[in-house]
């Protein structure tokens, strides 16, 4: 089939190797209230300006396309720092009530979230992933650039009392800075009934300064978890998630089964053969991998007047010429221009 052959009556974002998108990443905004060393400069960066920005209808309507004529079922809102947008709670709410009701959370650093998880709970937010790379308030405010420790520990406590759960936490090492860390990170997890998913940190930085000589792989992070715990072959079919989980013997999740933790090793286990994901930025653009250089404009068309069946063509039509895989391992990679501020976890 050529890409001019795909139609919206297809029902499905595929591509040419046979894998589907049925996970939608929704960007809200490319702006954010920390400054992390390993994302962007203390300057911050220069953001897009109001107007290139989807508004919410627009938001709304292309989830709504997504879900209801190119099957997506999961939606995770993120940004930036989505908990900054004025309109998240609204945005969320309406989403809610699409038919068939898609699955959704939110990526956020936790800033807020002690205010806000209730009103998200309420307009049909199913979950939250927060992130949290050290549980040393003076080395966070050291990565972070802000004196916010505090804040993200009360929104992680906030989003489980309004029960958006499982609450998952991010969490990015880096070699001589918090790499020490793993354990702990894992103690505090179970202690309070989280989940701990591990980042490979990935080439996606505004400074273009990513190493991988530096970079803590997967197999550094398990075995200094192994030093602590004894972890087990996860029995759960991974499917299309991103992580690889393990179970941590003799503890108990929050839900009364055995408790796990995950790796998500983007560089060193690539996991682009099951990838389901799609992504809408902040300004309206298609983005069908992480690691693209290029993108595929949906709200220029959807300002012109574009149908529904048109816009799905043309997401169908993004989604077809994905590549295999992200090739950080080839000698060719470029990163991506954006960093991931602007791209959206």
């Amino acid at each position: 089939m050529t890409i001019t052959e795909v139609r919206a009556t297809d029902g499905v974002l595929a591509d040419r190797f046979g894998r589907v998108a049925t996970d939608l990443r929704v960007s809200l905004t490319d702006r954010c209230n920390l400054r992390c060393t390993y994302c962007m400069p203390a300057e911050g960066l220069a953001w897009l300006p109001r107007e290139e920005l989807l508004t919410d209808d627009e938001i709304v309507r292309l989830v709504r396309v997504a879900v209801e004529r190119l099957g997506v079922t999961d939606v995770r809102f993120t940004g930036g720092e989505p908990l900054i947008r004025p309109g998240v709670v609204a945005i969320v709410g309406a989403c809610a009530e699409l038919r068939p009701r898609p699955r959704m959370s939110v990526t956020t650093n936790g800033i807020g979230l002690e205010r806000m998880a209730s009103a998200l709970k309420d307009a049909g937010l199913d979950r939250v992933n927060v992130s949290l790379d050290t549980l040393d308030p003076e080395r966070f405010k050291t990565l972070t650039r802000r004196d916010r420790f505090a804040a993200v520990i009360s929104g992680l406590t906030a989003a489980a009392d309004a029960g958006l759960v499982p609450v998952k936490i991010n969490s990015v090492l880096m070699r001589g800075v918090n790499d020490d860390e793993a354990p702990e990170l894992v103690r505090f997890a179970l202690e309070h009934g989280y989940e701990l998913r591990f980042i490979e940190q990935m080439p996606l930085d505004a400074q273009h300064s990513w190493d991988r000589a530096t970079m803590v792989t997967a197999d550094e992070i398990l075995a200094s978890l192994r030093s602590s715990y004894q972890l087990l072959p996860d029995p759960v079919e991974r499917g299309g998630a991103p992580a690889e989980t393990w179970v941590v013997d003799g503890y108990t999740a929050s839900d009364g089964g055995p408790a796990r933790v995950g790796v998500i090793g983007s560089v060193t286990r690539p996991f682009c053969g099951d990838c389901d994901r799609t992504r809408l930025t902040a300004d309206g653009q298609i983005r069908n991998c992480l690691f693209a250089t290029d993108e595929s404009d949906l709200r220029g068309a959807m300002r012109g007047g574009a149908s529904d069946e048109e816009l799905a063509r043309r997401w169908q039509s993004a989604m077809r010429v994905k590549r295999a895989g992200h090739g950080i391992d080839d000698p060719s990679f470029l990163q991506p221009a954006r960093p991931m501020s602007a791209i959206g976890g």
